[in-house]
């Protein structure tokens, strides 16, 4: 317990820093431990939550999260997030490795090709995404200048993020990784406001599947209470700290967990006996 508690601080940092949640990086770490992967996947839920609910507050208070924007994605999300937990219960172990990798890697190929970009430029605003008043500004503190922004593409991105609530339901991710990559291809979020306002959503996702395992009787309480705790500490630190690192270095962070993490889940598919 002490073990969880202390990693999971440092996945909850992570977490925090990079809008993937605690438990996409919880859930391949609870597999080496040899935690049966569905009830990995149902604790990493209860440690999403955590995550978003620890690092949330500090991202909305300097308006760093685009809240607008968080609840209109949510909506497609829950659906998603509801079914996916549901389909779980009728899928192989096997199966989950290669759908957790395959998530991940469409994250990491598409993100690859944007680590020069500081902050997103040239965005023309599509009439529905204007409709919806999808833009917003901050204050960067590493960049030191305000940073004024608008979103495009809002009803690519709402389908988009229904397929993330799937990953989130069937993988205990919050698909976080998709999430952001959502975010920052289709909708044009600069790279701390996807990851800020990916850290909100991501929250309310895995309550809705969290229920699902619940009733399911795959939450082991004594995995999830610690993993909790230590997810908390460590995404109220990572909200302290995020706006003053660049933009590059965030996103240099979220490619190196993604790809260790494709590796494992990729390795721990084939292996599966």
């Amino acid at each position: 317990m002490l073990t969880v508690l202390v990693i999971s601080i440092f996945a909850g940092l992570l977490g925090a820093l990079t809008g993937l949640g605690g438990g996409s990086i919880m859930t391949p770490i609870l597999v080496q431990f040899g935690v049966p992967v569905k009830y990995a996947i149902a604790a990493s839920m209860v440690t999403i939550i955590a995550t978003s609910s620890g690092s949330a507050a500090s991202y909305v208070k300097e308006r760093i999260t685009n809240v607008k924007a968080a609840f209109y994605l949510e909506m497609f999300t829950i659906i998603g997030a509801i079914v996916g937990a549901t389909i779980t219960a009728f899928i192989q172990p096997r199966l989950l490795y290669f759908f957790f990798a395959g998530f991940l890697l469409t994250s990491f190929y598409g993100l690859s090709g944007h680590l020069k970009e500081e902050f997103p430029k040239r965005v023309k605003q599509d009439r529905f995404s204007k409709w919806l008043e999808l833009q917003g500004s901050y204050y960067d503190q590493a960049a030191r200048r305000k940073v004024s922004y608008k979103m495009t593409n809002a009803h690519l991105g709402g389908l988009g993020m229904m397929v993330a609530g799937l990953a989130a339901g069937m993988l205990g991710i919050g698909a976080g990784a998709f999430k952001v990559s959502i975010h920052e291809l289709i909708l044009r979020m600069p790279s701390k406001v996807s990851s800020t306002t990916s850290n909100f959503i991501i929250g309310i996702t895995a309550l809705a599947g969290a229920s699902v395992y619940f009733a399911s009787g795959l939450l082991f309480v004594g995995l999830a209470a610690p993993m909790a705790v230590g997810t908390t500490i460590g995404a109220v630190a990572g909200g302290r700290v995020l706006n003053r690192i660049p933009n590059r270095i965030v996103r240099y962070l979220f490619l190196a967990i993604v790809l260790v993490l494709i590796v494992q889940m990729l390795y721990k598919g084939i292996t599966l006996q």
